[in-house]
């Protein structure tokens, strides 16, 4: 027993370096930022304690509300929209393009469909910036196809502004869920498959019953990934619109960024960055609680 002690406490040091920089990292700064969202500070003088009166301000500030009421609608281009087409892309790619083409031909499409996710994200918003601009590729394709009356201000007008920079983010996240719905039928049993065949189930029957039942942990990985990161946008609207027109874009990650370096609200700043923390925080406690109910139910 002594001995395995001594081995289980010598393998315990090699957790240090990451426990360490998990403290300084992610911690400290969090901690720190907590602190400071109860003063009002302008990065520079000595900050002035306030309590809570930042967090009151946020509650009847339009930008903040518009911040959140964005996120809600991001949800469905960074987690619904991704996660339902790249479930349907893997399952074309697995069932009929790498049977019918071969194995390489899917995973070259796989590739492509990944590449945004490496792409850095100011090459992609100039790329999209060229394309939604008044005298874009875009108005002048349709301009092209005798379509002129349907060319827009994409970026510019504050109805649509929101729903262009979606159409990126779907483009930009759409091949992460597909890489992982692809692995995952990869380890699919398929005599299940191969059973409900058997018993008359159509293709479509077979992959809404018994496909998605099967890879249903990596939907949930998936999902719970996506939505943490709808939470966290801000490359993408600093690169096309920086929040514009108006709070049409509004997005709180953004609005942290321009309360710390624009406006020199750094407790304010602080403040709407740890509710972010605590939203997604909650978000994750309720995801993986509502996974390990289902699955000891099942279990049962």
């Amino acid at each position: 027993m002594s001995r395995r002690s001594s081995r289980e406490g010598s393998y315990a040091i090699f957790l240090l370096p990451g426990l360490l920089a998990f403290l300084v990292v992610i911690v400290i700064p969090f901690m720190a930022t907590i602190a400071v969202s109860f003063t009002k500070w302008n990065g520079v003088q000595v900050p002035k304690w306030v309590g809570l009166d930042n967090y009151i301000t946020l509650l009847s500030d339009p930008y903040f509300v518009a911040s959140f009421q964005n996120t809600m609608i991001l949800l469905l281009a960074m987690v619904v929209v991704p996660t339902v087409l790249g479930l349907l892309l893997a399952g074309l790619l697995y069932s009929f393009v790498a049977r019918r083409f071969g194995s390489r031909t899917a995973s070259f499409f796989r590739a492509g469909f990944y590449l945004p996710q490496v792409m850095p994200v100011a090459v992609a918003g100039v790329v999209w910036g060229w394309i939604l601009t008044p005298d874009g590729a875009l108005n002048s394709l349709l301009q092209s196809a005798g379509l002129g009356v349907l060319a827009q201000n994409w970026l510019g007008n504050p109805d649509i502004a929101l729903f262009s920079v979606m159409a990126m983010m779907i483009w930009f996240q759409i091949g992460f869920p597909l890489v992982i719905f692809f692995t995952a039928l990869q380890r699919m049993d398929q005599t299940i498959t191969e059973a409900a065949a058997l018993d008359g189930a159509s293709g479509w029957q077979t992959f809404i019953h018994v496909t998605v039942h099967q890879i249903r942990p990596e939907i949930f990985v998936v999902v719970l990934m996506t939505t943490i990161a709808t939470f966290k946008v801000f490359a993408q609207v600093f690169v096309l619109t920086r929040g514009g027109p108006g709070t049409a874009t509004y997005v709180p990650s953004y609005y942290t960024y321009l309360n710390f370096f624009q406006k020199s609200q750094v407790g304010l700043g602080s403040a709407v960055a740890t509710i972010v923390t605590v939203v997604v925080v909650a978000v994750a406690v309720v995801f993986i609680n509502f996974q390990a109910r289902r699955d000891l139910a099942e279990e049962s």
